[in-house]
């Protein structure tokens, strides 16, 4: 089998990416990357059923394609990986990451409302919340560098599974500022 059968097994066109073809291991790793936020290969076969040298290849060719990125690690030979963080949501070439991003975001959270009742009891709620506030760019700037902040003491467990309390979980994290713009039917109103 060559490398263009393994990233063609359909010979349907990508939704992931230009050059990339969807292939049913790259989306069931990147659906996992979304969930617990990186893994190694030896992580991913396990947790997936594939073997780690499909898994490895896989996730190299979801980086070549610049979906996915090295995690900080601590030396030795693990190679963790994960969902490459856009360096600016204007940059053109980062657009279909975020949408990307958004609808596994969504699909996490359809998934957990549909099988919420099948969770044990003490995993049965979530802590959804949202707000408005009148903030300047400089200030959204600065709140999500506080959420970063907040959340930073707890990303190590990802790559140190011997630092998560015995009953943590993955838990998905998500938090979106954006600007409220009006609506065209608003604009009508006012004139």
């Amino acid at each position: 089998m060559t490398e263009e059968n393994v990233d063609c097994p359909t010979g349907r066109p990508s939704t992931a990416g230009e050059g990339l073809r969807e292939h049913e291991v790259r989306t069931a790793l990147l659906d996992l990357l979304a969930e617990v936020g990186a893994v190694t290969a030896t992580e991913a076969a396990v947790r997936l059923g594939y073997s780690s040298g499909l898994c490895s290849f896989h996730l190299r060719q979801l980086a070549r394609h610049g979906h996915i990125e090295e995690a900080p690690h601590r030396g030795g030979r693990a190679r963790p990986w994960r969902l490459r963080r856009p360096a600016a949501e204007s940059d053109p070439s980062t657009e279909g990451f975020g949408d990307l991003a958004r609808g596994l975001e969504d699909e996490s959270w359809q998934h957990w409302l549909d099988q919420r009742e099948q969770a044990p009891a003490e995993w049965r709620h979530d802590e959804a919340f949202s707000a408005v506030a009148y903030l300047t760019p400089e200030e959204m700037s600065r709140m999500a560098a506080v959420i970063r902040g907040a959340l930073a003491p707890y990303q190590d467990r990802d790559h140190r599974p011997l630092a998560r309390p015995e009953d943590a979980r993955p838990v998905a994290l998500i938090t979106r500022l954006f600007p409220l713009l009006p609506h065209p039917a608003d604009d009508a109103h006012e004139g």
